[in-house]
């Protein structure tokens, strides 16, 4: 990885120039690839992957500024605020079809964030004025509607209308719970990067706020994550997800930075580096590593692309800002082991997953719902960001 070159013909000729290709030349991009290259182009879209692809191009051309890269932003997010956003009741859905009409109309707070994450970085690339009054509306929608101003924080999930909902689990994989550590540390990173843009006292207020929730809360005693809560903030037992520690570990530090106040970088430090060394205890010796410890003690040794690529930035952070000076093997480790096992260098992108056997999960997509150009093109610019910075 010390090779920058490597990394931008990684980020730049696997990633980027797949997604382009996936561009729907009648508005937005397509919904899914399979695993063998098949582009299903009636597809459902969700709401996660298009907010991400936004996101996606805005950070590379702010990064590399290649404009091809801004009208692709672009490109999708014309598509973006016609098709996903309510225009009669506020946020956004969490599905469409094809063709845009809603799916599934729910408003998961999870999906307000990722639309508020993936618009705000549109304005820090260009100055989009469409993409800041539509992010500063969402993130209203999330003050008016999700708030709990009994108990702190933010509901999971509500009706079209913003009516409470029965089931707010947010996959097939997720515990039905009040509140989720998952919703809470994307709608952190949401709002710090519209923070960056947009300096609203109450917006500051709110990333302060989930700052401490993260660190006070959601953080378990021995310096995991907890992952599910009632309304009141008691824990429902869960998983430790190893990927969500080490993303976390350096993205609520990120967040904390991007407010500018060092008592509250002060305060976030230590929690930081106590959950990136947690996190680095799902660590396996070819480097990888694992998904995660279920609550019997049991292990899903699959190596997901997500949490590698968080791996990756973890490490490096742990090594730039904390000082732990192995952490810089531990990430050049980590990224030996995506390159060798999960780039597909012929196909394009990266699989979902290498499964505990070693072979390549083909049964998930290429392109999907939840596989998206975010976790793994966000690793390389922020590997290329902290090695050229030495």
């Amino acid at each position: 990885m010390g090779n920058t070159q490597y990394l931008k013909e990684v980020l730049e000729g696997n990633i980027l120039q797949y997604w382009l290709k996936l561009k729907d030349p009648a508005g937005g991009f397509y919904g899914e690839v399979s695993a063998d290259g098949e582009v299903l182009k009636d597809a459902p879209r969700g709401v996660i992957l298009n907010a991400r692809i936004i996101w996606a191009f805005a950070a590379a051309y702010r990064a590399l500024g290649n404009k091809e890269y801004l009208d692709a932003a672009l490109w999708a997010k014309e598509w973006f605020l016609k098709n996903f956003v309510d225009h009669e009741n506020g946020g956004v859905y969490w599905s469409v079809s094809a063709s845009g009409e809603p799916l599934e109309s729910k408003k998961q707070l999870y999906s307000q964030g990722f639309a508020i994450y993936g618009l705000s970085e549109l304005v820090r690339a260009c100055g989009d004025k469409e993409a800041l009054e539509a992010a500063i509306g969402l993130f209203r929608v999330c003050q008016r509607h999700f708030t709990d101003r009994r108990n702190g924080g933010y509901t999971e999930a509500l009706a079209r209308d913003f009516s409470p909902l029965e089931d707010m689990s947010l996959s097939a994989h997720d515990i039905n719970a009040d509140k989720t550590m998952n919703s809470h540390l994307h709608i952190l990173e949401a709002f710090a990067n519209l923070y960056r843009v947009w300096p609203d006292p109450e917006l500051r207020e709110a990333v302060v706020s989930l700052l401490d929730i993260i660190c006070r809360k959601v953080m378990a005693p021995d310096g995991h994550l907890q992952l599910y809560f009632k309304n009141d903030w008691t824990v429902i037992p869960g998983a430790v997800s190893y990927g969500h520690d080490i993303e976390t570990s350096w993205l609520m530090l990120e967040c904390a930075e991007a407010v500018g106040d060092e008592e509250v970088i002060g305060f976030v430090k230590p929690y930081a580096l106590r959950l990136g060394i947690a996190g680095n205890e799902g660590l396996l010796p070819d480097g990888s590593m694992r998904y995660e410890k279920f609550t019997d003690g049991t292990f899903d040794d699959s190596r997901q692309w997500w949490v590698q690529a968080e791996t990756v930035v973890g490490n490096l952070w742990l090594w730039k800002y904390h000082g732990v000076t192995s952490a810089y093997d531990t990430a050049m480790r980590t990224w030996d082991y995506i390159r060798e096992k999960l780039v597909d260098f012929e196909g394009g992108e990266w699989w979902w997953a290498i499964l505990p056997d070693g072979s390549i999960d083909r049964a998930n997509p290429k392109a999907g719902f939840w596989k998206c150009p975010y976790h793994n093109s966000r690793m390389c610019l922020e590997a290329l960001k902290v090695l050229e910075s030495q």
